[in-house]
C-alpha cells in the first residue's frame, strides 16, 4: 500500500502495513476485568456469546399484562383513561348486554321463492338459519378510590367467556 494511505488493518507497529488477523483492538464489545468496564457485573465476552438477562434497563416501566378495551393492567397497577389504580384491592365487575338471535337470511327467501317452480324443492331453503350476535360487554373496575368503565363489542357468543376469562386472570393478580 502507499504511505498516504496506510493500511488500516495492518498490526500496531508493522513497518510494511501486513494485514492483520483477528479482530481490531477497539473494535465490537469492550474487553475489560472483571468489575471494571462494562458491564461491570459480567467477565470479559467474545461477540455473539449469549449473556444472562438481567431485567429491563433502569427507567423503563413494566410491560403490561393484559388489556380489556382501554384498561391496561401492569404488574402492580390498573391503567385507565381516569387514572392509575392499585391492582390489589380491585373490585371487578362484569355485565352481559349482548345478545345472538337466529334468523333467516334474505338470500334464504330469495331462492326458495325461485326454486319454488321445480316440484317445491325450493321450500327447502327456508330451513337455512344464521345466527346474528349483537351488542357488547361492559366492564367496570373501582380501585383506590377511581372508577371506571368500558365496553368490548360482542362479535359472537364468546366473547362474554373471553372477556370473563380476562377479568378472572386480573382478579388472581390482585389477589
Amino acid at each position: 500500500m502507499s504511505d498516504q494511505h496506510p493500511n488500516p488493518y495492518a498490526a500496531d507497529g508493522e513497518p510494511k502495513g501486513d494485514y492483520q488477523w483477528g479482530p481490531v483492538p477497539g473494535y465490537g464489545y469492550p474487553h475489560a476485568a472483571p468489575g471494571a468496564g462494562f458491564p461491570p457485573q459480567y467477565p470479559p465476552t467474545l461477540p455473539g456469546t449469549p449473556m444472562p438477562y438481567a431485567g429491563p434497563p433502569a427507567g423503563f416501566a413494566p410491560a403490561p399484562l393484559m388489556s380489556i378495551g382501554d384498561i391496561t393492567v401492569m404488574p402492580g397497577s390498573i391503567v385507565t383513561p381516569s387514572g392509575t389504580m392499585p391492582l390489589k384491592g380491585a373490585v371487578w365487575t362484569v355485565t352481559d348486554m349482548s345478545r345472538t338471535e337466529e334468523r333467516m337470511p334474505t338470500a334464504a327467501v330469495v331462492l326458495a321463492v325461485v326454486f319454488f317452480v321445480f316440484c317445491l324443492l325450493g321450500l327447502l331453503f327456508l330451513l337455512m338459519k344464521e345466527k346474528v350476535t349483537t351488542g357488547w360487554v361492559q366492564v367496570t373496575v373501582t380501585s383506590g378510590g377511581l372508577h371506571h368503565s368500558t365496553v368490548v363489542p360482542a362479535l359472537g357468543p364468546h366473547t362474554f367467556p373471553l372477556v370473563m376469562g380476562q377479568v378472572n386472570y386480573a382478579r388472581s393478580l390482585g389477589a
